[in-house]
C-alpha cells in the first residue's frame, strides 16, 4: 500500500536532519529543465506568475539561480524533514527511526511542483513551485501538463513495489489532479477528516492538512498495508464514521471536545 502527501511551503532547512541515510530525486532532470526555464523570468515576473510577494519573488529568484543538481548533505535535506507546514507538524518525520525511514521510503511519497515525486529522504534544495502554476513548458501550458504522464508512470511502479494495489491519497485536489487516476493501475482510497464545530462536522483546513500527516505517520509506525486496517486510526482523537463514509472515501471525525 502506497500513501501520497502534499509538498509545504514552509521549508525548514537550519534545523539538521536526524538522519544521515538519504537518497537522490528520480527526476532531477525534469527538474534542472523546469529550473531553466524559470532563471529566465525576473523577480517581478515571478511574483505574478506565483501570486507571491516581492520579496518572496526575490528569494526564489535567487535560489532557482543557486539551484545545482548536485545535491549532498551539506546543500540539500531530506525531504520529509525540509518541508515544515501542517501536514509535516503531523508527520513528525524527524522522529522516526532507521526501520520507520525504511518502510517510509517504500510506502510513502511526495508530490511537488519542482520534483514531481519524492521519496521522504530524497534530498532537495530549497525552492517554491506550487503544482497549479501556470508555467508554460515544452509539455504544455502548466505544470498538470508537464509532470503527469512522469507522476503516474512512477506511482504505478510505486504501488506495484509496495506489494499491496492501493494508493491512499492524502495529498490535496491541487497536487492530486496532476495524477491520471484513470491510468493508476491501483484501487485510490481517500481518508477524509471532519472536525466539530457548533454541533455539526466541517472540514477545517488546518486541523485536516494535520490529520494527513498523523495517519501517514501512523500508517508508517504500524507497517499498515492492508486498506481495512486504515478503519482503525484512533490518533489524536479521530475515528472512523461509517455513516459519513461512502465507497473508497472514508471519513473520520472528531468532537469538539477533543480537538
Amino acid at each position: 500500500m502506497l500513501s501520497v502527501i502534499s509538498p509545504a511551503k514552509t521549508l525548514d532547512f537550519e534545523t539538521p536532519a536526524t538522519t544521515a541515510t538519504h537518497s537522490q530525486p528520480d527526476f532531477l532532470d525534469h527538474s534542472q529543465r523546469l529550473v531553466s526555464i524559470l532563471r529566465d523570468y525576473s523577480p517581478q515576473q515571478l511574483s505574478e506568475l506565483m501570486g507571491i510577494s516581492d520579496k518572496l519573488a526575490g528569494l526564489n529568484a535567487a535560489r532557482f539561480a543557486e539551484w545545482q543538481p548536485r545535491f549532498t548533505p551539506e546543500n540539500a535535506k531530506p525531504a520529509a524533514q525540509a518541508f515544515q507546514g501542517d501536514v509535516y507538524v503531523g508527520l513528525e518525520a524527524s522522529t522516526f527511526s532507521d526501520d520507520d525511514n525504511e518502510f517510509a521510503q517504500r510506502h510513502l511519497r511526495i508530490l511537488s511542483g519542482l520534483y514531481g515525486l519524492l521519496r521522504p529522504l530524497d534530498l532537495i534544495q530549497p525552492y517554491r513551485l506550487e503544482m497549479g502554476t501556470r508555467l508554460p513548458n515544452p509539455a504544455g501550458k502548466d505544470l498538470y501538463a508537464y509532470w503527469q504522464d512522469t507522476l503516474t508512470g512512477a506511482l504505478n511502479e510505486a504501488i506495484a513495489a509496495s506489494g499491496s494495489k492501493v494508493l491512499v491519497n492524502l495529498a490535496s485536489n491541487e497536487y492530486f489532479k496532476a495524477v491520471d487516476t484513470k491510468r493508476l493501475d491501483a484501487r485510490v482510497i481517500t481518508p477524509v477528516f471532519k472536525d466539530e464545530k457548533n454541533g455539526k462536522f466541517k472540514i477545517i483546513s488546518f486541523y485536516a492538512k494535520k490529520a494527513r500527516g498523523l495517519m501517514a505517520a501512523w500508517m508508517i509506525r504500524q507497517r499498515l498495508n492492508a486498506p481495512e486496517d486504515l478503519k482503525a486510526f484512533d490518533v489524536a482523537g479521530y475515528a472512523f464514521s461509517p455513516a459519513m463514509s461512502e465507497g473508497d472515501t472514508l471519513v473520520f471525525t472528531r468532537r469538539e471536545d477533543q480537538s
